[in-house]
C-alpha cells in the first residue's frame, strides 16, 4: 500500500488563481479540480491510486534521480530528471486565470533536455467527478480529446495540445501516440541535448491544435513575470526571507482571485494519521483561516489582497447581518455559498488506505463563537493599515457584536472542530472579548456609532469570567473549557492578543504547563485526544499552526533563544519546496491536507514578530 502512494511532502503545488494542481517529485499531476478548488477531481490518484486519475510526464528508465525546485520568485516547478544518458528538466505551471470567473484553465508542461538523450513518456488517464463519471478519449493528429458521457458536467471536455512541427505528422516527427484501456492515452518521444517539447491541457476548451516551441515559451515567460511582479510588493526585509516569500506564494496559490476567498488546503481527505477516519475536505474558505491570513499578508505590505479578503468577509458579515439571523457560517465555498453537504467517496481506498474519503464538510453548521473575534481582530488590524471599513460594512458589523452581546455566554464546538459535543471552550470566550474589545476601538478611534456601554459591558464580563473560571489552580494555568484539566495551545493567542501580559505570573505558568504537557521536541500538539475525547478514534501528529504560535509565545516571554531555536527546528519538517502541511508526525512525516494555508500563514505572523522582538525588544538574552 505504501509504495503505490508518494508521501504526502513528495510534492510541489501550481495553480493559476482560481484552481491548483499538485506535482509529485517523479512528475505525476495526482491531484487536480476543475474549474474551481472546489469542485469534483480531474486527477485524483492521491486518494486511489488505481480508478483517481493522472497526468504524469517521466523518463522511459526507470534508474532515474530526480530534483524539485520552484524558479526562483515564483510558482513554476522545476522537477530534474538525471539518468546514465542524459539530463532533462519539465517546468509545470498555469497561466494566470484572473479575476474573472472562468472554467478554461490550462496546466503547461514544457520539458527540455540539458544533456545527452532522454526518452520521455506521457501517461495521462482522467478521472472526471472523482472518478464517477465515463468518458471517450478522441485521438487526432495534434492531440488528444477527454470527454465525459455525463451531461451537465462541470468540464465537459479536456484537451491535449501538442508541440511540434506543423509540416509533418506528429508520428513523422518521433512522437508516438496511442490510446490506453480505461480512456487513457500514451505518447513517447526521444529528445536531444537542446531540444525542448511540450503539451497543453486546457479544460473546456476547443479542439487539440499543434503548438510551436515558441507558445509554451511565451506562457512561460508570461508566468514567471506575473509571480515576480507579485512578490515584489513585498516588504519583508527580514531574517527568513526565503521561508515567508515561499509561504507568501503558497498563500497566493491558495487565493480565489473572483472573490478574494483562501481555501484552508487545495486538498481533501488527506489524513492526520495514516489509517485513521480524521480526513478532512479543506478546499473551502473558513472565517478563521481567512482572518489570520490578513494578518499575515499585512504584515508582507500585500494590502490590495487583504482588501479582497476583507471584502469577502463583509459580504458575509451583511449576510448574517441583524438581531434574529443567527450565527455566521465557520466556513463557506470560495464564492460565498455555504452548501458544504458532507458524503463519502466510497469507491476510493483513500492515501493508504484511509478512510472515508470525505468531501463536503459537516462541521460547516457547527457553532464556533471565536470566528468573530478572530474576523474583527483582522477588520481592525485592516482599518488602522489604510483599508477602512465603509459605512454599510460598519453597521453590519455592529449588528453582528450586538448579536454577540446577547450570546457569547454558551457551550460551542471550538477552534479544532471537535464532534464530542459543545462545551464552553476558553479559547472561544478569549475570542469573544477580542471580537468585543477590537469592535470598541474601531468605534471610537473614527468615532463611529455603536453601543458602546453594552459592548464594554459584556466585554468586561467576558474578561471576568475567563479569569474565574477559565484558570485551574490546580495545574497552575488556564484550561481548554471550564471545569476541565486539559491544556490547548489555542490559548497560546491570549498574550498575543493582548488579553494577558506576555510575562503575567499567571500565563508564564500556563506556558510552563504547556512546555509540559503540549510540547515534544519543541513541536507543539493542539491538545491531547485522550484526555479530552473528542469523538473520533485515534490520534494525530503536532499541528504546525501551534508550534509557529508557540515561538511568537517564547519570544513575547523573554525566551528568545528558544524562540530563534524552534522556528529554526521547525524548518527542517518543511518539505523540500518549503511546502507545510497541516501536521508532523512521529518521525517527522508531513500529515493532513497540504499544503496547508493555516501553517504558511502562521510561519509568516511568527517571523514578522520574531523579527520585531529581535530589532526593538530585548533582543538575544542570556540563557534564553
Amino acid at each position: 500500500m505504501t509504495e503505490r502512494y508518494p508521501n504526502v511532502s513528495d510534492h510541489g503545488l501550481i495553480g493559476d488563481l482560481q484552481t491548483a494542481a499538485l506535482v509529485t517529485t517523479d512528475g505525476a499531476i495526482n491531484w487536480f479540480c476543475c474549474p474551481r478548488f472546489d469542485s469534483p477531481s480531474v486527477f485524483a490518484s492521491l486518494l486511489d491510486a488505481d480508478r483517481g486519475g493522472h497526468f504524469k510526464i517521466s523518463p522511459a528508465r526507470e534508474d532515474c534521480v530526480t530534483k524539485q525546485l520552484y524558479l526562483p520568485d515564483t510558482a513554476v516547478l522545476v522537477t530534474r530528471f538525471m539518468t546514465p544518458d542524459g539530463v532533462g528538466e519539465l517546468h509545470d505551471f498555469m497561466p494566470i486565470a484572473g479575476k474573472r470567473v472562468t472554467d478554461r484553465h490550462r496546466i503547461v508542461r514544457q520539458l527540455r533536455v540539458v544533456r545527452g538523450t532522454m526518452q520521455f513518456v506521457v501517461d495521462l488517464q482522467p478521472g472526471f467527478d472523482y472518478a464517477r463519471a465515463q468518458h471517450t478519449v478522441g485521438v487526432t493528429a495534434d492531440g488528444a480529446t477527454f470527454t465525459p458521457v455525463v451531461q451537465g458536467a462541470q468540464v465537459d471536455r479536456l484537451t491535449l495540445h501538442v508541440v511540434g512541427s506543423s509540416a509533418s505528422s506528429l508520428a513523422e516527427q518521433g512522437i508516438e501516440v496511442k490510446a490506453t484501456d480505461g480512456g487513457g492515452l500514451r505518447m513517447t518521444r526521444t529528445l536531444h541535448a537542446g531540444q525542448v517539447w511540450g503539451v497543453i491541457l486546457e479544460s473546456n476548451g476547443g479542439p487539440p491544435r499543434r503548438l510551436h516551441p515558441d507558445d509554451i515559451q511565451r506562457l512561460h515567460n508570461e508566468t514567471v513575470e506575473f509571480w515576480r511582479r507579485w512578490l515584489s510588493g513585498a516588504t519583508y526585509r527580514g531574517r527568513w526571507r526565503e521561508m515567508v516569500v515561499r509561504s507568501a506564494l503558497t498563500l497566493k496559490l491558495m487565493t480565489y482571485a473572483p472573490t478574494g476567498g483562501i481555501v484552508a488546503a487545495p486538498t481533501a481527505a488527506l489524513p492526520e494519521q495514516v489509517g485513521g477516519e480524521r480526513n478532512w475536505d479543506y478546499r473551502y474558505t473558513w472565517i478563521r483561516d481567512g482572518s489570520f491570513s490578513i494578518y499575515a499578508l499585512l504584515g508582507l505590505g500585500f494590502t490590495e489582497e487583504a482588501a479582497a479578503f476583507g471584502d469577502w468577509l463583509r459580504d458575509r458579515a451583511a449576510e448574517q447581518s441583524g438581531g434574529d439571523s443567527g450565527p455566521m457560517k465557520i466556513m463557506y465555498r470560495v464564492d460565498g455559498s455555504s452548501d458544504l453537504t458532507e458524503f463519502s467517496l466510497d469507491h476510493f481506498e483513500g492515501w493508504r488506505g484511509s478512510r472515508p474519503v470525505r468531501i463536503g464538510n459537516g462541521a460547516a453548521d457547527q457553532l464556533q463563537l471565536d470566528i468573530y473575534g478572530e474576523m474583527m481582530d483582522a477588520m481592525f488590524l485592516a482599518d488602522q493599515r489604510g483599508v477602512q471599513t465603509g459605512h454599510q460594512s460598519w453597521l453590519e458589523l455592529a449588528s453582528l457584536m450586538d448579536w454577540l452581546c446577547e450570546h457569547w455566554d454558551q457551550p460551542d464546538e471550538g477552534i479544532w472542530e471537535t464532534r464530542g459535543g459543545r462545551k464552553n471552550f476558553l479559547y472561544g470566550r478569549v475570542q469573544c472579548w477580542v471580537a468585543l474589545d477590537r469592535a470598541v476601538k474601531m468605534a471610537t478611534s473614527r468615532a463611529r456609532p455603536a453601543d458602546l456601554l453594552r459592548w464594554r459591558t459584556e466585554r468586561d464580563a467576558i474578561y471576568n469570567q475567563i479569569f474565574e473560571k477559565g484558570w485551574n489552580p490546580r495545574i497552575g494555568g488556564f484550561t481548554q473549557f471550564y471545569g476541565s484539566e486539559v491544556l490547548d495551545s489555542s490559548l497560546l493567542m491570549m498574550p498575543q492578543q493582548g488579553l494577558i501580559a506576555p510575562k503575567d505570573p499567571m500565563w508564564l505558568s500556563t506556558l510552563q504547563a504547556i512546555d509540559r504537557e503540549l510540547v515534544s521536541d519543541s513541536l507543539v500538539y493542539r491538545y491531547s485526544p485522550s484526555a479530552s475525547p473528542d469523538g473520533l478514534a485515534g490520534n494525530e501528529g503536532t499541528f504546525s499552526l501551534c508550534t509557529f504560535w508557540y515561538v511568537d509565545t517564547l519570544a513575547r516571554a523573554g525566551r528568545l533563544n528558544e524562540a530563534i531555536l524552534t522556528f529554526e527546528k521547525m524548518h527542517t519538517y518543511a518539505n523540500h519546496l518549503g511546502l507545510f502541511s497541516e501536521e508532523i508526525g512521529a518521525t517527522g512525516e508531513q500529515l493532513g491536507n497540504f499544503p496547508q494555508a493555516f501553517s504558511h500563514l502562521a510561519l509568516i505572523s511568527a517571523a514578522v514578530n520574531l523579527d520585531h522582538q529581535l530589532d526593538h525588544g530585548a533582543g538575544m538574552l542570556p540563557g534564553g
